[in-house]
């Protein structure tokens, strides 16, 4: 039921195709995907949508993120039959969601409009904070990796030669529907500003585990054990079974997802996940 009488309506029979930009916290979130007996995004988000227009909704994501992983600027939609005008739904459904999850924006978009098979990229930054001295609030959303210096120009130099579209086997989890394991990789870059290193990511899409499986690797090449030229090889030859290591989920979030039409402006979707800076 719509709790507000005096919304205007376009047309009341009419069905729209919504688009959603959101944010979570996935600390205690048990993924994007809807799973039984388990606490997932796309559950809460489809049960609020459900609650206000009293019948059951399918919300269609632009990617999954594991349990624990963060997103800045996951998208998705739904299909919804009534008089409330898209715009309205982010302040509807941020009234009714719990604190860790939000809705930035929301639009109509046109019926044949997907959040996953429109999309041609997605990016995704993984945060180290290399200081010694541990930090409270910077533990949910870093990596706390201070065992041994970690040099960032050599994870770029083993990351640059990843652009490009390549069958990355060995960055491919078991567990996964998808048939094959070939990526194109659009940009692979790592900085570090002060105690943190990011490394980024864009690609068309992403394997089951991909990025965190890539990032315990990179991780032995920045501090001097594994060479650039064992990396390589490991994922040139697929040796899936070198790959033992996967970063903690904590310190991965979805950063954006981009299309060729988007109804959202810049500021809504594209740097959303704020960059910690110690001064």
């Amino acid at each position: 039921m719509i709790d507000n009488p005096k919304l205007t309506v376009e047309n009341p029979k009419s069905m729209q195709r919504i688009a959603l930009v959101i944010q979570y916290i996935g600390t205690d979130l048990h993924g994007w995907q809807r799973q039984p007996h388990q606490r997932t995004v796309q559950e809460e988000i489809e049960t609020t949508i459900s609650t206000v227009l009293q019948r059951p909704v399918t919300l269609h994501g632009a990617g999954r993120t594991d349990s624990g992983v963060h997103a800045a600027a996951q998208v998705a939609h739904f299909d919804a039959e009534g008089p409330v005008p898209a715009h309205r739904w982010k302040d509807i459904l941020n009234s009714r969601l719990p604190k860790d999850i939000l809705i930035r924006a929301s639009a109509k978009v046109e019926p044949t409009w997907h959040a996953r098979f429109s999309a041609t990229w997605r990016r995704y930054r993984y945060t180290l904070y290399t200081d010694p001295v541990p930090n409270l609030f910077v533990r949910p959303f870093a990596w706390h990796y201070y065992h041994a210096p970690l040099d960032e120009s050599l994870i770029q130099a083993a990351l640059t030669p990843l652009i490009g579209r390549f069958h990355l086997a060995a960055f491919h989890r078991a567990g996964s529907s998808r048939p094959h394991s070939w990526v194109d990789v659009q940009v692979a870059e790592c900085q570090r500003f002060g105690s943190f290193i990011h490394i980024e990511v864009q690609a068309s899409g992403f394997l089951y585990g991909m990025m965190r499986l890539l990032v315990g690797l990179l991780v032995q090449v920045g501090r001097g054990e594994r060479s650039l030229e064992n990396f390589k090889d490991i994922w040139v030859q697929e040796r899936r079974e070198m790959v033992k290591y996967s970063a903690p989920a904590h310190g991965l979030c979805l950063l954006r997802v981009g299309y060729p039409e988007f109804p959202f402006p810049p500021q809504v979707w594209y740097d959303t996940q704020p960059k910690f800076v110690f001064g």
